[in-house]
């Protein structure tokens, strides 16, 4: 059985939280463009907000260090997203890819 994306993809904070990078969830669910996935999170960001919880223990601006070609680092924005954060990112993404789907679906449970 073929391991679950979103599963790959979860990270645990040292006080074993899950989390998942934003930069790693655009990819899994297919967004060729990080910018044009940022304006899915700001979605994802008004409803965690208009549900009444606090955006920022959901969303967590962070810098990782990636890799360049002469093998230096330089740093990247990104977001550390909760479970719910997930939820809601996939809530908002485009319907018709079937990993989003599937994201509804693990993110849900």
């Amino acid at each position: 059985m073929k391991e679950n994306q979103f599963e790959t993809i979860k990270r645990l904070d040292e006080n074993g939280r899950e989390y998942w990078s934003s930069r790693e969830l655009a990819k899994v669910l297919e967004y060729t463009d990080y910018r044009n996935f940022l304006g899915v999170v700001s979605k994802a960001e008004i409803a965690c907000e208009n549900s009444g919880e606090v955006i920022h223990s959901h969303f967590v601006d962070a810098n990782e260090m990636v890799q360049i070609g002469s093998g230096a680092e330089k740093p990247i924005e990104t977001m550390y997203l909760s479970r719910y954060a997930c939820y809601l990112v996939v809530q908002n993404s485009d319907p018709t890819k079937v990993v989003v789907a599937k994201g509804q679906t693990y993110f849900a449970i």
